[in-house]
């Protein structure tokens, strides 16, 4: 099942998300399928469950399509529950990042090349692992959707106020997509 995406704007992009107990939440696996095949159908590599106006602490990763650059991604796909970054390093990089909850908005983010991080996968069994390069950037993104923030908070004041009109649009409606959005400024998603 294909989701609509929440868009900039709507409140539980800024909530930090909720852990998920096993119990809680028995159809886990189907939710995680559901998010990916959202995510597909975006053309996206990665996607939180806010983004489905879902407050819990659930992600989505497919980075295949950057394995060209780093080999070793071909056939990353994973689901985190419960993430926790337990540790950042090296120094900042900046890459050009985008959000399918923030379309035809583009920005040079800088974030660290290595995180550990403790999950579960949809199994419920618990890793610990660290991940490096463009791995770790689709991570931390992702894992910024699950703490209530968006990669434009991480853009200079200057650069944010020229793109405040942008996003402004956004949160109306006012966006060319390809994809199923629900808009806070607009009474019915499209």
């Amino acid at each position: 099942m294909k989701y609509p995406i929440i868009a900039y704007g709507d409140p539980v992009l800024r909530k930090k998300a909720g852990a998920i107990e096993p119990d809680e939440y028995p159809n886990i696996k189907q939710l995680a399928e559901d998010m990916f095949e959202t995510m597909y159908a975006a053309r996206g590599v990665g996607l939180a469950a806010p983004q489905i106006g879902l407050s819990m602490r659930l992600f989505v990763i497919d980075a295949t399509p950057f394995a060209d650059d780093e080999p070793e991604l071909e056939n990353f796909k994973k689901v985190f529950i419960n993430a926790t970054i337990l540790e950042e390093n090296g120094e900042e990089w900046a890459f050009n990042e985008g959000c399918l909850s923030i379309p035809d908005i583009r920005e040079d983010v800088y974030r660290k090349p290595t995180v550990r991080l403790s999950y579960y996968d949809e199994n419920w069994k618990h890793y610990e692992e660290t991940f490096k390069g463009l791995a770790a950037r689709v991570i931390q993104h992702e894992y910024d959707h699950i703490d209530g923030k968006l990669f434009t908070d991480k853009l200079s004041p200057l650069r944010r106020r020229l793109i405040e009109k942008k996003l402004t649009d956004i949160s109306k409606g006012i966006v060319d997509v390809e994809y199923r959005m629900k808009f806070p400024a607009v009474k019915k998603g499209r």
